[in-house]
C-alpha cells in the first residue's frame, strides 16, 4: 500500500502493517503537469526473500549478541515500479537505542551499538523505502540469539558451615549454587573443588552438594576450620568466532564444632625442676600445667601426685603448683621422679578423662665458685717457660703445669679454656672442662715463634663458665721467653751494587763497601765477605767490614778494559750464605796524547781541493779522545785554513791560481811547510805537533799528461800504482792466451796448414788528447777528498817557471797532424814533503823545492813515462 505522507510520521509508520503485498504497494498515485493528462505512480516495495537472507526486508532475522560494533549486517534490497531512484531508511522507538544505522542509497545496515541478549533478546525497528512520491514502511523485530559471554556467579554468598567434629564419613554438609544467564550449553553449570586431592571433602558435580569424603574424619583439636574452594564452570559455547569456556569460584568456610572427645593435654613439657642447696621448706618448684583437649567447650582439671615421694614433694590439686617440704641438705638423692596426673571434671554421671605426665626434679648446688689454675705449689696466676724459636709443630710445651678447678658441682662446675694474645700460634687442650682437667697447650705455628719478631710471648689463659648466668670466669698470665736459634741467612741491603772509580786509582783503592745483616744473635749474627768471579782478580773485600777495594799491585785502564763485575758472598759461621752482584766501571781519565797516523808524510794539493791531515786519541771515552786541529805555525801565515774538527785543510779563498802562490811565496816556489797541532778535549788537555809539507799544482798541470796526473794522484799510495800495472799486465797476458787458444782450435779444425803472413799495419793517427774527470779516493782516511781535472789553456803558468831551477824534460802536449811533437820543455810542478812529529819549537825554514823533486821516486817514474811517450811520437 502506498502512503503520500512525510518521513517519520511516527503515527503512519505505526499504522502501516509489517508486511503487504506486492498489488497492494502499488496503487497509483496521480501526476499532473505541463497541460498533460495525470499519470497513475506505484509505490515501491521490499523483495521477501525468507529467513536466513541477508537481503530483502529482514524478514526473521537474527544476529549474534557478540556480533563487533561496526559490522555490516544486512541488506535492505527494494524495488519502484516505475524505475525511479529510491532509499532506504530505519529507525526507532525513542525510548530504546539506535541500534542499527542504514546507508539510504544502498540500504547497507550496519551495527552501531554492542548487543547483550541477557539483557535486550529482540529490537523492534521500522525500516522504510521511499520513490521520493511515496513511502513504503514496515514493522520489522530482529532476534537477538546468544553466544556464551556471561560467567556462572553464585549466589547467596559468602558460605560458612558450622560442622561438628563427629560428622560420619561421607555425610552432606552444604549446598552451592551458580546461575549462568546464557542458553544452551553455556547456561548450564558444573561444580567440582579447586584442591581435590589435599582436602577432606568432595563436590557433586551436577548438584553442588558439599560431603565429607569417605573415610575421612573431623578433629577440632586439629585443624578448627577448613577453607574451600568451590569453582562453577559453563559449558562453553561460540564467543566471537571462538570457544570459549567461563568459570567462578567461591570459598566455603567449614568451621569445625567442638565435641568432647579428647584427653587432657600437658603444656610446656617435659617438666623439669632444680631445688638449690638455699631454698627454703614449703617454696615452689615447679607448676605442671594442664587443659582439657576439647577446647571448644573445655572442662575443669584436678592434679596429684600418683607417688608422694615420701612426703618430700606435693601439689596443689587445683592449680599443679609442686612444692619442696623438706630441707635440701635433709634429701638424700640428687635427682627426684614424679608422677602427675590429672582428670577432667565431667557433669555427674559421666566419668573424667584423664592423662600422666613425669616431673624430673634435681638437687642443685649453688654456683658460688669460679674456675680456679693450680701450679706445683698451690693456686697460681702466672706462669713462666723459656723455650727454643721455631719449636716442631704440635710440640706440647712439657715446661708448664698448670691444673684447673671449679669447686661447684653439675653444670656450675663446666667451664671453657681458650688463649687469649696473638692467634693462631698455640692452641689450649681440653677447650671444655667439668670440674678439673690438667691444662696442655700444643704448637699451632711454629713460624710465627720467631725471636727476630718477639723475644717474648705473653697471652692469657682465660677459663669461663659456660651455661650459668653468673659466667664466673679466672685468668692466668703465660709468659715465654724466646731463645735463638740461626735460623737466618744473612741478607744484603740490595741484590747488586755499582761502582764507578777512575782508571788511575792507585792499588789498595777503595771501591765499594757491601753490607748484609743476619738479624740472628751471637756468632750466628756474625758474617764474613768473599769475593768471586771472572771480574774479582784485581780486587779485594775485607772479610768484617765488606769494604771492596782494589789490590796493591793493580793498575786499571779504561782503554783496555771499562767494566768489571763478580759476586759478594755474605756467610755466616753454619755456611748459610746469600749473594749479590757487583759492576764496578772504570771512568776514563785522560792519559793519552794524540798521535798523527803516519810521521812522515807528504801531501799534494790541487787549487781548489783540499788535504787532511788525521790523528788519534787512545783515550776510552769522550772528550777525552775527541781530537781539534789547528795551524800553530806557517809562512807566511794567511795561506791555509784548516778544519778544526776534521783535519782538512784547504788554500784560503782569496788564492785561486799558482801566480797569486808564486807572489806571495818568499822563495817563489809552491812547497810550504805546516806546523799542525792535534789537541785532545780532556782536562788536562795534551797536544801533539807535526811538520806538515804540502806541494801545490793546478789542474792545468795535470792535464798535460795522463800518466802525470796517475803518477801524482798516486804519489801518496805507491802501492796503488803497483797494483794498477800489475792489472794491466794480467790483462794482456789473459787476452794472448784466449786469442792463441782461438787460434789454434781453429786451424786443427780446418786441418790446414796456412802460410805465414806478415801484414804490416800503419798505426792510425791519435786524437787529440783529452783530460778524463778522475776522483781520487784516499782509503786510509774516512773523509774522502774529490776532485774533477779540466783541461784549461795550455801555457797559462807558463811564467811560473824558475830559471834557477833545473826542470826534468816532459812530454809537450800532442800536436795536430801531420806535425810532430814539439820538444819544448815546460815545468811541471810537484809536491814532495813529510810529516814529522815535533816537540812545539820553531819550524825550519823550507828547503828549496828542486832538491825535494829531484830526490823523490815519483818525479823519476813520470820522467821514464813521459820520456816513453816521446820516443813514440818521434817514431810516427
Amino acid at each position: 500500500m502506498g502512503v503520500n505522507a512525510p518521513w517519520g510520521n511516527s503515527e503512519t509508520e505505526a499504522a502501516l502493517p509489517s508486511c503487504r503485498p506486492p498489488e497492494e504497494e502499488s496503487l497509483p498515485v496521480s501526476r499532473q503537469g505541463n497541460g498533460m493528462p495525470p499519470q497513475a505512480n506505484f509505490a515501491p516495495h521490499f523483495f521477501d526473500n525468507g529467513a536466513g537472507s541477508t537481503n530483502g526486508n529482514m524478514a526473521l532475522f537474527s544476529l549474534p549478541e557478540d556480533t563487533p560494533v561496526g559490522s555490516h549486517v544486512y541488506t535492505l534490497n527494494g524495488t519502484d515500479p516505475e524505475g525511479e531512484p529510491i532509499s532506504y531508511h530505519i529507525s526507532f522507538d525513542p525510548s530504546t537505542r539506535n541500534v542499527f544505522s542504514v546507508d539510504p542509497n544502498v540500504g547497507s545496515i550496519t551495527l552501531v551499538e554492542e548487543l547483550d541478549r541477557e539483557k535486550e533478546d529482540e529490537i523492534e525497528a521500522i525500516i522504510s523505502i521511499s520513490d521520493g512520491l511515496n513511502l513504503v514502511a514496515e514493522k520489522v523485530v530482529i532476534l537477538v540469539t546468544d553466544a556464551n559471554d556471561e560467567a556462572p556467579r553464585f549466589i547467596q554468598e559468602p558460605y560458612v558451615v558450622l560442622v561438628p567434629e563427629n560428622t560420619p564419613p561421607g555425610s552432606s554438609i552444604f549446598k552451592v549454587h551458580a546461575e549462568d544467564k546464557d542458553t544452551g550449553s553455556g547456561g548450564s553449570v558444573t561444580y567440582f573443588l579447586q584442591n581435590l586431592h589435599s582436602s577432606k571433602f568432595t563436590m557433586d558435580r551436577h548438584s553442588g552438594v558439599l560431603r565429607l569424603q569417605t573415610g575421612a574424619t573431623l578433629d577440632y583439636e586439629k585443624s578448627r576450620t577448613h577453607f574451600i574452594t568451590v569453582v562453577a564452570k559453563d559449558g562453553g559455547g561460540r564467543l566471537r568466532g571462538a570457544d570459549v569456556m567461563f568459570s567462578a569460584t567461591a570459598t566455603v568456610t567449614i568451621n569445625v564444632e567442638d565435641v568432647q572427645d579428647t584427653a587432657p593435654i600437658f603444656v610446656g613439657t617435659p617438666y623439669y625442676g632444680y631445688v638449690y642447696e638455699d631454698t627454703l621448706p614449703g617454696s615452689e618448684v615447679l607448676t605442671v600445667v594442664a587443659i582439657d583437649g576439647d577446647r571448644g567447650k573445655p572442662n575443669h582439671i584436678l592434679y596429684r601426685l600418683l607417688n608422694e615421694s615420701d612426703g618430700i614433694f606435693e601439689i596443689n590439686e587445683t592449680t599443679g603448683a609442686i612444692s619442696v617440704l623438706q630441707s635440701p641438705a635433709q634429701l638424700r638423692r640428687e635427682v627426684y621422679e614424679l608422677h602427675v596426673q590429672v582428670t577432667e571434671v565431667n557433669s555427674p554421671g559421666s566419668p573424667g578423662a584423664q592423662a600422666m605426665v613425669p616431673v624430673t626434679i634435681r638437687i642443685v648446688d649453688l654456683n658460688n665458685h669460679p674456675p680456679t689454675f693450680y701450679g706445683e705449689s698451690g693456686p697460681q696466676n702466672k706462669f713462666e717457660l723459656s723455650m727454643y724459636e721455631h719449636p716442631p709443630q704440635g710440640e706440647i710445651l712439657r715446661g708448664l703445669k698448670i691444673t684447673v678447678n671449679d669447686s661447684d658441682q653439675g653444670a656450675n662446675a663446666k667451664f671453657n679454656l681458650r688463649l687469649v694474645g696473638p692467634g693462631g700460634i698455640f692452641r689450649v687442650v681440653p677447650q671444655t672442662v667439668l670440674n678439673e682437667a690438667q691444662v696442655t697447650i700444643i704448637v699451632e705455628n711454629s713460624a710465627a715463634i720467631d725471636f727476630e719478631k718477639s723475644k717474648l710471648l705473653t697471652f692469657k689463659l682465660l677459663a669461663i663458665e659456660v651455661n650459668t648466668p653468673e659466667k664466673f670466669s679466672s685468668t692466668a698470665d703465660i709468659v715465654i721467653q724466646l731463645l735463638d736459634t740461626n735460623d737466618n741467612v744473612p741478607k744484603f741491603t740490595s741484590p747488586y751494587y755499582i761502582a764507578r772509580i777512575p782508571e788511575n786509582s792507585p792499588g789498595g783503592s777503595n771501591v765499594v763497601a757491601v753490607t748484609a745483616v743476619d738479624p740472628d744473635t751471637g756468632p750466628w749474627g756474625k758474617v764474613q765477605y768473599s769475593i768471586y768471579g771472572t771480574g774479582s782478580d784485581l780486587f779485594l773485600i775485607h772479610p768484617s767490614t765488606g769494604l771492596i777495594y782494589t789490590q796493591p799491585w793493580a793498575s786499571l785502564d779504561a782503554e783496555g778494559t771499562s767494566r768489571y763485575n763478580f759476586y759478594v758472598k755474605a756467610e755466616d759461621m753454619d755456611g748459610r750464605y746469600s749473594l749479590a752482584e757487583v759492576f764496578v766501571t772504570l771512568l776514563d781519565v785522560n792519559d793519552h796524547y794524540p798521535q798523527f797516523v803516519q810521521s812522515i808524510q807528504e801531501k799534494t794539493m790541487v787549487l781548489g781541493t783540499s788535504v787532511k791531515i788525521e790523528a788519534t786519541d787512545q783515550d776510552a771515552e769522550e772528550p777525552n779522545n775527541l781530537v781539534d786541529y789547528s795551524i800553530t805555525r806557517a809562512e807566511p801565515i794567511n795561506v791555509f785554513d784548516i778544519d778544526a774538527h776534521t783535519g782538512e785543510i784547504w788554500l784560503k779563498n782569496s788564492i785561486h791560481s799558482l801566480e797569486a802562490l808564486h807572489n806571495i811565496t818568499p822563495s817563489g816556489d809552491y812547497s810550504w811547510s805546516l806546523q799542525v797541532q792535534a789537541k785532545d778535549r780532556g782536562s788536562p788537555s795534551f797536544s801533539t805537533t807535526a811538520l806538515l809539507k804540502i806541494d801545490i799544482t793546478d789542474t792545468e798541470t795535470l792535464s798535460r799528461g795522463s800518466m802525470a796526473a796517475f803518477l801524482i794522484q798516486t804519489k801518496d799510495n805507491p802501492m796503488k800504482a803497483v797494483g794498477v800495472l800489475a792489472g794491466v799486465m794480467a790483462t794482456v797476458v789473459a787476452i794472448t792466451v784466449l786469442i792463441s787458444t782461438a787460434t789454434f782450435w781453429r786451424n786443427k779444425k780446418s786441418n790446414k796448414v796456412l802460410p805465414v803472413k806478415r801484414v804490416l799495419r800503419r798505426r792510425p793517427s791519435p786524437a787529440p788528447h783529452t783530460v778524463r774527470t778522475e776522483w781520487l779516493k784516499f782509503r786510509r782516511t774516512k773523509a774522502a777528498s774529490k776532485f774533477i781535472l779540466k783541461e784549461d789553456t795550455p801555457n797559462e803558468n807558463c811564467n811560473n817557471s824558475s830559471a834557477q831551477i833545473t826542470v826534468p824534460p816532459r812530454a809537450p802536449a800532442l800536436p795536430q797532424p801531420p806535425k810532430m811533437a814539439s820538444s819544448t820543455k815546460q815545468t811541471v810542478p810537484t809536491v814532495s814533503g813529510s810529516i814529522t812529529l815535533q816537540s812545539p819549537q820553531e819550524l825550519p825554514k823550507p828547503k828549496p823545492l828542486e832538491g825535494s823533486i829531484q830526490s823523490s821516486l815519483v818525479s823519476e817514474l813520470k820522467q821514464k813515462f813521459e820520456k816513453k811517450i816521446l820516443d813514440n811520437k818521434a817514431y810516427f
